[in-house]
Formats: C-alpha cells, structure tokens, sequence
C-alpha cells in the first residue's frame, strides 16, 4: 500500500505532461495566443514545448532516465514563466469558452511552483 501513491503520483505526471504535448500539435492557437509578442517563431517554439513534454514525460517512466527528466521538468516549467506572467497581463481574455481572468491567470502562475514542487518529488 504504501507504494500506491507514489505510483499513482508518477504515472499523473507522465499522463500530465505526454497530454499537454500532444495538446500542443492538436490545438497550437491555445499557447501561441499566450506567448509574449517579443518571443520569436512562436509556432516553433511551440513545437519544441510539445516534443519537450512528451519526451521529458516517457523520460519519466524509466527509473534510469527519471531524475534528469525531472531536473529538466523543473528548467521548462520555470522557462515558461515568462508565458504565465504575460497571461496575467492579457487577462481577461478567452481561450475557446473559457475566460481567463486575472484571479484565474495568478492562479495559473502559482501552480507553476507547485508543478515544479512535484517533479522535485521525483529526483530523490
């Protein structure tokens, strides 16, 4: 029993970031609508996000590759903070039905520290 959780929090977090990577190929509008106006070739930049979340994802499943993919979950999580503090300045706006105001927006932000908090989890 007591290596349920830890399980059930690893394969979260595989599932997490191998669906927001695909998320980027099925529906690019959504990030390429938040990144800042001065990031340059938006759509390849991202591309490389979503090939990063699915690659950094499988690397989770390995026991071998497992601490890097976390270290390196931590570095991309923290590299988008740039896109989260200039959602806050975007907001409100809509992506699809869904407004995204500035509570909404801050709280996105926020849970980028608790995202990285548990990769941290997965580099001991």
């Amino acid at each position: 029993m007591s290596n349920y959780f830890p399980n059930l929090s690893l394969w979260l977090m595989i599932l997490l970031y191998i669906i927001a990577g695909i998320n980027h190929f099925i529906q690019p509008r959504i990030y390429i609508k938040v990144m800042p106006p001065y990031f340059p070739v938006k759509g390849l930049l991202n591309i490389a996000a979503g090939i990063a979340e699915i690659t950094l994802g499988v690397g989770l499943y390995f026991e071998e590759t497992r601490f890097w993919a976390a270290w390196l979950i931590m570095a991309m999580l923290a590299s988008f903070f740039p896109v989260h503090i200039y959602m806050q300045h975007l907001a409100p706006f809509k992506i699809g039905k869904i407004t995204i105001t500035k509570p909404l927006a801050l709280i996105r932000t926020l849970l980028q520290f608790v995202l990285i908090y548990w990769a941290y989890t997965f580099t001991r």
